[in-house]
């Protein structure tokens, strides 16, 4: 049984190659490539025309840049945040960047930078919707409330909501279809989606909380116990910060009312 054990661990042992062993940077050099996990429904951030399929956004234009400082090949991996977990921990990506919002469930599992941008809960109606005129009308009896699966939204008005029932949907657009459609109220969104949703349809309806409701800060998001790749990115960020590249990225995109200052 002992040798058997041995023989075991000694062919596990075989098996990690330095490849294996090596860190994120090593193998981005190794392979010249940087993979960028995004989710690209992100308005502003990691959005993909649907028209164009062309990505555009203030964490595309950070990607990129990265990928300029590494002196590598930007490829950009579709991700979400009900998988974001799962993707970085499976190592499909080497980092996420869409505006990861910083939760204590989050940051159980994940490595953050420093936050670049924060945001509050906003809700979007449709226009039609007689039964919301201002944020105080949403925690009701009978009113439904919309939020993603996956999304910081979720536990946040699970604890929040006292009256109004909770509907999780299982995507992003499942949220909207619901709000659309009737079956739900509002659903719950932040700063950049909300521009999203007024900018491209012509019936939603923005209800701002009247003061901060839960303030959510963002950042970029990796394994942790990598120590070289991370103090590599905040090298990175710290100079688009000194230089001016990010705060140009993100008056580019329209985003300078979430600005960490």
């Amino acid at each position: 049984m002992q040798r058997n054990t041995l023989l075991g661990l000694a062919l596990a042992a075989s098996l990690l190659t330095p490849a294996a062993l090596a860190g994120h940077l090593e193998k981005i050099k190794a392979s010249n490539e940087l993979k960028v996990c995004i989710w690209p429904d992100y308005y502003g951030i990691s959005y993909r025309n649907p028209k164009t399929l062309q990505l555009s956004g203030i964490d595309i234009d950070m990607a990129n840049a990265l990928g300029q400082n590494l002196a590598v090949a930007v490829k950009f991996v579709d991700s979400s945040f009900a998988t974001l977990i799962s993707d970085i921990e499976q190592d499909k990506c080497d980092i996420a960047m869409f505006a990861i919002g910083i939760t204590p469930q989050r940051m159980e599992k994940l490595r953050f930078t420093r936050p670049h941008l924060s945001s509050d809960i906003y809700a979007i109606t449709t226009k039609s919707n007689r039964r919301i005129k201002n944020w105080a009308d949403i925690d009701k009896p009978g009113m439904v409330v919309a939020v993603a699966k996956g999304t910081l939204h979720e536990p946040v008005m699970r604890e929040k909501l006292k009256q109004a029932t909770l509907l999780v949907t299982a995507t992003p657009q499942g949220r909207e279809q619901e709000v659309e459609s009737g079956r739900a109220d509002v659903f719950m969104t932040d700063y950049p989606f909300s521009r999203r949703m007024l900018e491209t349809t012509d019936w939603a309806r923005l209800v701002p909380p009247p003061a901060t409701y839960h303030l959510t800060h963002y950042a970029y998001a990796m394994q942790k116990g990598d120590d070289a790749w991370y103090n590599r990115v905040t090298s990175f960020l710290d100079s688009v910060k000194t230089d001016g590249r990010l705060l140009a990225a993100i008056k580019r995109h329209k985003l300078d009312p979430i600005a960490e200052r």
